[in-house]
C-alpha cells in the first residue's frame, strides 16, 4: 500500500516564513552605521543608524524607543550607542533626570549642565524653536500640567496676549509673561474688547501657576535669559536634572529643557543629533506634557534630530490614560512615531502590555520573557532581530552603573574582614 503524506508539501520563501518566525530574515541591516553587537541567529555584526535607514526608505522617521527592566543592560546600550555615534561626528544630547550620564560627558572632555533650584545656570524655555504659536503652546502646557486640567479659552487668550506684550518689549521670559498676566495693559485688553481688570482675572490662575517657576520652589532654573556660559558645541551635552529627581514636577521641568533645546538645534547647521529623554514616564504621566513632547518630536525631524525615549516598561505607555482617551492616543502616537523599538527583558506581568503596544508575535513574546542581560529584541520598521550588545573594556568602565555599590564603605561604616594567612 502506498503511503501518502498527511499534509501537502508547501514551498515558501524566507520572506513568507518570516511572518511565522520573525528571525528567519538575513542577518543585520547592512554594514553602515555604528556597531551595536552580534545578531544572535546569524552571528553577523549588527550595525544601526537611523539616518542611513531613513534615507534608504527603510524607516519613515528616525526616532527610537528603548525599554528594559533595571539591571538588564538598558543604560549600557544607550550610553555606548551615543558614544559611538559621537565618534562618527554626530552630537548626543541627553536630558538626564538621575545624573547617570556625567561620565559619558567626561569621556568627551565636558561637564554636565546642572540645573537646580537657586542654581547658577538658567535656561530660557521661551528660546524655543518656532514663532509665537509654539511658545504660547509651551506656556499653555506648563500651566495646564500644573493645574491638572486643560485651559479654557479665556485663559489661553490671556496667555497669548501676555506673551505678545512681553515679546514686544524684548522680555520674552517667564517672569515677564507672569507680570503681564497679573497687570495687563489697557491696550492688550482692548485687543479683545475687554477691560484690563477682566483680562487680569482671566489670567490669574495662569500667573499663579507660573509663579512656582519664577519665585517659588522651582525658581532659579527657567526664570530669566539663558546663562551666557551655557555651551552646546561638544560631541556630548548632558543636561542634569538629578537635583529634582523624585519631584512631582519632574515632567514639567523636562519639558522646559526640551523646549529650550529645540531652539538650539533648529539652526540648520547640518549636524545630525540624537536627543535622549531618559525616565520618559515622567513626561508621559500628564496629557499636557505628553502632548507637547509629541509635537516636539514631529518638528524635530525637520531639524535632523533623532529622538530617543527611554522607559523601564512599555506598560508605561499603556498606562498613560484610559483606552480611547486623549492621553492614550498621544502615547500611541509617540509609539507609532518610533519605528525603531529596542526591547530588553520585560517582567512577566508586563508581557501583555508589551505585546499590545508593539504588536509582538508569540515567538517574540516568548523571547523577551527570558532575554539575558545585554540581549534585546530590535524591531526596526517591519523587521525583527535578536541582538547581543557588545562592549569594549574601556566602555565597560564608562557604563558601570553598579560601581557605587562596590565603593569602599565610608569611615566608621562596616569594614570588610581581613583574610587570615
Amino acid at each position: 500500500m502506498r503511503l501518502r503524506p498527511r499534509h501537502r508539501a508547501h514551498q515558501a520563501t524566507s520572506a513568507h516564513l518570516q511572518a511565522a518566525y520573525p528571525f528567519m530574515g538575513e542577518g543585520g541591516l547592512g554594514g553602515r552605521g555604528v556597531y551595536i553587537g552580534r545578531d544572535v541567529y546569524s552571528g553577523c555584526a549588527f550595525c544601526f543608524d537611523p539616518w542611513v535607514l531613513y534615507e534608504a526608505g527603510a524607516l519613515t522617521g528616525p526616532s527610537t524607543l528603548v525599554a528594559g527592566q533595571v539591571g538588564r543592560g538598558k543604560s549600557a546600550l544607550v550610553k555606548t550607542y551615543l558614544a559611538r555615534q559621537a565618534i562618527f561626528g554626530r552630537q548626543a544630547i541627553v536630558i538626564d533626570p538621575k545624573g547617570e550620564y556625567g561620565t559619558l560627558a567626561a569621556w568627551f572632555g565636558a561637564e554636565p549642565i546642572r540645573l537646580a533650584p537657586g542654581g547658577s545656570v538658567r535656561l530660557n524655555p521661551l528660546d524655543a524653536a518656532g514663532g509665537r504659536e509654539e511658545r504660547v503652546a509651551l506656556l499653555s502646557t506648563l500651566v495646564a500640567a500644573s493645574l491638572g486640567r486643560p485651559l479654557g479659552p479665556e485663559e489661553r487668550t490671556a496667555l497669548d496676549l501676555a506673551y505678545r506684550a512681553a515679546a514686544a518689549d524684548g522680555e520674552a521670559t517667564l517672569p515677564a509673561v507672569q507680570h503681564r498676566l497679573l497687570r495687563p495693559s489697557e491696550g492688550a485688553a482692548g485687543a479683545v474688547a475687554a477691560r484690563a481688570e477682566d483680562l487680569a482675572r482671566d489670567g490669574r490662575a495662569c500667573a499663579l501657576e507660573l509663579r512656582r517657576l519664577c519665585e517659588g520652589d522651582l525658581c532659579g532654573m527657567f526664570d530669566g535669559p539663558t546663562s551666557p556660559g551655557v555651551r552646546m558645541d561638544g560631541p556630548v551635552v548632558v543636561l542634569d536634572l538629578s537635583a529634582l529627581h523624585g519631584s512631582e514636577a519632574l515632567g514639567l521641568l523636562m519639558i522646559c529643557v526640551n523646549a529650550w533645546l529645540s531652539g538650539r538645534v533648529a539652526g540648520g547647521d547640518g549636524v545630525k543629533r540624537l536627543v535622549v529623554l531618559d525616565e520618559g514616564w515622567a513626561v508621559l504621566a500628564d496629557p499636557a506634557t505628553a502632548g507637547f513632547l509629541q509635537r516636539s518630536w514631529k518638528l524635530a525631524r525637520s531639524y535632523g534630530v533623532a529622538n530617543v525615549l527611554v522607559v523601564h516598561r512599555l506598560s508605561d505607555l499603556a498606562a498613560a490614560g484610559d483606552a480611547g482617551s486623549r492621553q492614550a492616543r498621544i502615547a500611541e502616537g509617540l509609539l507609532s512615531d518610533s519605528e525603531t523599538r529596542v526591547i530588553l527583558a520585560q517582567s512577566p506581568a508586563d508581557l501583555a502590555a508589551t505585546r499590545e503596544a508593539v504588536g509582538l508575535t508569540r515567538t517574540e513574546e516568548d523571547h523577551i520573557a527570558t532575554l539575558p542581560r545585554g540581549v534585546a529584541l530590535w524591531k526596526v520598521g517591519g523587521r525583527s532581530f535578536l541582538v547581543e550588545h557588545r562592549l569594549s573594556a574601556a566602555e565597560r568602565a564608562l557604563v558601570d552603573t553598579d560601581a557605587r555599590m562596590r565603593e569602599a564603605p565610608p569611615p566608621g561604616g562596616p569594614q570588610p574582614r581581613e583574610e587570615q594567612t
